[in-house]
C-alpha cells in the first residue's frame, strides 16, 4: 500500500468534510485539535504526510466516519462498530510467510513493534540459531528460518521499536533468557545491535523503557491496517480501528515514559559493552 496515494486520498477526504460541514479551514482545525498551518501542511498537494493517530481518530469521530474510510482503506464512510479479533496459528516460533504478509500490507506505513526479546531486525542469525536450537528445532528448520528473516529489515520501512532496558542488560551478564549464550556470542550481538541502529536511523527508531516500572506483552501495530499480540503458539489479531487506536495510545505511552531515546541508543550500547569482559 503506498503511502503516497493513501495520503492522496485522506486529503481529498477531509476535503470533502471540510466542505459538507460548512466551516473554514480554521474551525475545522480547531475542532479536530490542530492548528491551521498543521491543517494546511497535511492538505499541500503533493505532501506524503498523514496525521498521528489521536488527530485520526478525532476527525473520525466528530463527523462520524471511519478511521479504515479516511486512509482509504474502505470505500463506506459509516463505521463499523463490529469487533474484528481473530486467532492467528503460530505453530513456529518465527511465523515467516504470516509475518511477511502482514509486513507487505503494511508497506510504506508505520510499524510499531514491542519484542518478545530482541527485535528480529537486529538480531545476529547466530543468536536466532541458537534460540531456535534451544527450542529443539533441527538443523534444517533453523537453516530455513534464518534464512528468511528479511521480512522485515527493510531499510524503507518507518519502524519505531520499544524495548526494556533489561532486555539488553540481561543479554551484556547473560542472564535469563541468555545463559548458555557464550560471552563471544552476546559481545557479537550487542556489537551487531550498535551497527545496525546507526545504519537504520531515522528509518528506524528504539526507545528504552524500565520494565521495573512500566509493562508491555510483546506486539506489533501495522500501520492502521492491524495489531498483533504475539502469544506463543497464536497471534492475537485485532482488525477493528478502535482497538488498534488504543494500542496505538498504549505505545505512545511507552515512548514518553522511554529513559532512552533514539538518538541516544548507540552511545548507551557502547556502555553496555564496555562494562562487559573481554572475550
Amino acid at each position: 500500500m503506498d503511502k503516497r496515494l493513501i495520503s492522496v486520498t485522506f486529503q481529498q477526504r477531509v476535503l470533502s468534510l471540510i466542505q459538507a460541514s460548512g466551516k473554514s479551514r480554521s474551525a475545522f482545525a480547531e475542532g479536530i485539535g490542530i492548528d491551521r498551518s498543521a491543517l494546511s501542511q497535511l492538505l499541500t498537494t503533493d505532501a506524503v504526510r498523514l496525521p498521528r493517530a489521536d488527530t485520526l481518530a478525532r476527525i473520525a469521530l466528530q463527523y462520524g466516519v471511519s478511521v479504515d474510510w479516511l486512509l482509504g482503506i474502505a470505500q463506506t464512510a459509516a463505521p463499523s462498530h463490529s469487533s474484528r479479533t481473530e486467532m492467528a496459528e503460530n505453530s513456529e516460533y518465527y511465523n515467516i510467510p504470516l509475518l511477511t504478509q502482514w509486513h507487505d500490507e503494511a508497506r510504506e506505513l508505520k510499524i510499531r513493534y514491542i519484542p518478545h526479546h530482541l527485535p528480529d531486525i537486529l538480531c545476529l542469525q547466530d543468536v536466532v540459531a541458537w534460540e531456535l536450537g534451544a527450542r529443539h528445532y533441527d538443523q534444517t528448520t533453523i537453516q530455513s528460518i534464518t534464512s528468511n528473516l528479511g521480512y522485515n529489515r527493510r531499510t524503507s520501512s518507518d519502524m519505531e521499536i520499544c524495548l526494556p532496558t533489561q532486555a539488553i542488560i540481561s543479554l551484556s551478564e547473560g542472564t535469563f533468557p541468555w545463559n548458555g549464550l557464550s560471552l563471544a556470542m552476546r559481545r557479537a550481538q550487542i556489537e551487531h545491535m550498535i551497527t545496525r541502529v546507526a545504519e537504520l536511523y531515522p528509518s528506524l527508531r528504539i526507545f528504552l523503557f524500565d520494565e521495573r516500572f512500566y509493562h508491555s506483552v510483546p506486539y506489533t501495530i501495522f500501520g492502521s491496517l492491524r495489531a498483533a499480540i504475539y502469544a506463543g503458539s497464536q497471534y492475537i489479531v485485532f482488525n477493528d480501528q478502535d482497538t488498534v487506536l488504543q494500542m496505538q495510545t498504549h505505545f505512545d505511552g511507552l515512548i514518553r515514559k522511554s529513559s532512552v531515546q533514539p538518538h541516544e541508543i548507540s552511545n548507551w550500547l557502547q556502555q553496555i559493552l564496555s562494562t562487559m569482559p573481554s572475550v
